[in-house]
């Protein structure tokens, strides 16, 4: 496991999750040379920059103030012509953004500031924006974790399970917004519904949860 890995969900770093999605474009980029991507989000670009290293072409999707700043990485890296950037985020996401149908979509964080019913239909329109047999990479934050502790919807259903972190765990985390926290079966019901075929998932050591699907 990485040292880069700490219990702090927005940390950045190599994690499983990461691994696998880098791991598939190595695999699609020896039988076409055009592998595509979206992140959502990436303002450090870190994640973009591995992939676009491996041959592929990233969008990288964020709000429009963080432009400049993500701007300036892709040019620092020397990787204009392979990492390009576009102004939306998972709540508003347009019809159509450059450079879809995609290989992969990687959604980094975001999911669980939305209530469920939310995040499925985003997912559903994620899905539409893959190539069929593309497939999606998720991270949410875990029920199962330590931000669990205090939380104001700990008891709800996953349908009605949205609320705000403990004071000290916001503060620490810098989350005080209203989340949905998820277990691995949570997961896995949200993209089976949203009509993806699911591949795998996991929960890692801090108690948070990933999940690979595919389009059919």
């Amino acid at each position: 496991m990485s040292a880069n890995i700490t219990a702090n969900p927005l940390e950045t770093g190599a994690d499983e999750l990461e691994r696998y999605a880098l791991e598939e474009c190595v695999k699609r980029h020896r039988f076409d040379q055009r592998v595509s991507v979206l992140i959502l989000p990436d303002k450090r670009c870190e994640m973009a920059i591995k992939f676009a290293r491996l041959g592929a072409q990233v969008i990288v999707a964020d709000h429009a103030d963080v432009a400049t700043d993500i701007d300036g990485r892709i040019l620092a890296a020397g990787l204009r012509e392979e990492i390009s950037f576009a102004p939306c985020n998972l709540a508003d996401l347009p019809d159509n953004l450059p450079g879809e149908p995609f290989d992969l979509i990687v959604i980094r964080r975001g999911l669980c500031s939305m209530p469920y019913d939310d995040a499925r239909r985003i997912v559903r329109q994620l899905l539409l924006k893959l190539k069929i047999g593309g497939k999606l990479y998720i991270s949410v934050l875990g029920l199962h974790s330590e931000l669990s502790e205090g939380y104001s919807a700990g008891e709800s259903s996953i349908d009605q399970r949205f609320g705000k972190l403990s004071p000290a765990l916001a503060e620490k985390y810098g989350i005080r917004q209203q989340v949905c926290l998820y277990t691995e079966r949570n997961l896995f019901m949200l993209l089976l519904e949203a009509g993806a075929s699911v591949l795998r998932t996991l929960t890692t050591t801090y108690g948070n949860v990933k999940g690979i699907a595919v389009r059919v």
